[in-house]
C-alpha cells in the first residue's frame, strides 16, 4: 500500500528557492542527458551497448552532457522567469536578477569536470548568466521557440561524428521544443508563484 501511495503520490509544490534550484537542477540534466543518450542510442542502432561500453565513447558523452547542462539551464531559465513575468510588473528586472543568480547557483553545485576543462567551464558560465541577462530585453517567448537560438550548438555537442549525423537537426530541435513545453507544463502545476516572487524578493541582488 505504501509503494502504491508513492506512485501516486503527486511531487511537491513548489514554494522556496532550495526547491525552485533542486528542479531547475534536475530538469536542466533531464532535456539535455536525455537527449544526448536517445540521440546516440539511435544512431549506434544494434551497436549502442558496444559503443557505450567503449572508453574513449563514455569519455565524449561525459564531455557532451557537461557541455550541455548550462545550456539546459538557460532553456528552464528563461522558461520559469516567462512563466513569473506578468505578474511581476515593473519588478521584471529585478525578479530577473535573482533567477539569475539561482540558475547559476546551480551550475555551482558541480566541480569542473575534467571533460571540458576549466577555461570553457568558467566561459559556459559567463555565456549562462549572459543569456539569461539579456531575456529581460523582449517579451517573453512562447515556451515552444525558447530553445531556438540554442539547438544548434546542442546539436553540435552529439557525441557521434559529424558526418553520421545526416539531417538530424530538426528532429533534435523538436525534441528540445516538446521536452521544455513538458517541463513548463510541471512547473505551472507545482509552482506556488506568490510564494516564490516573495522568496526570490529576498535575494540579495548584489
Amino acid at each position: 500500500m505504501k509503494l502504491l501511495k508513492r506512485l501516486f503520490q503527486r511531487p511537491p509544490p513548489i514554494r522556496d528557492l532550495d526547491a525552485l534550484a533542486d528542479f531547475i537542477d534536475a530538469q536542466s540534466a533531464f532535456i539535455t542527458q536525455k537527449g544526448i543518450y536517445e540521440y546516440s542510442r539511435a544512431r549506434a542502432g544494434h551497436y549502442s551497448k558496444v559503443l557505450f561500453a567503449e572508453e574513449g565513447f563514455a569519455w565524449s558523452v561525459e564531455r557532451a552532457r557537461w557541455q550541455a547542462f548550462p545550456l539546459g539551464l538557460s532553456m528552464v531559465g528563461e522558461m520559469i522567469e516567462g512563466v513569473m513575468a506578468p505578474g511581476a510588473g515593473t519588478q521584471r528586472r529585478e525578479l530577473l536578477d535573482r533567477l539569475t543568480q539561482i540558475v547559476v547557483s546551480v551550475l555551482d553545485r558541480y566541480p569542473i569536470s575534467p571533460a571540458v576543462g576549466e577555461e570553457a567551464w568558467h566561459k559556459a558560465r559567463s555565456e549562462l548568466a549572459h543569456r539569461l541577462d539579456l531575456v529581460a530585453g523582449h517579451a517573453p517567448k512562447r515556451v515552444m521557440d525558447i530553445p531556438d537560438p540554442l539547438a544548434q550548438a546542442y546539436f553540435s555537442m552529439m557525441p557521434i561524428h559529424e558526418k553520421l549525423r545526416g539531417r538530424d537537426f530538426a528532429t533534435t530541435r523538436n525534441y528540445l521544443s516538446v521536452s521544455l513545453c513538458n517541463i513548463h507544463d510541471e512547473f505551472v502545476a507545482r509552482a506556488d508563484l506568490p510564494a516564490l516572487r516573495q522568496a526570490l524578493s529576498t535575494v540579495d541582488s548584489a
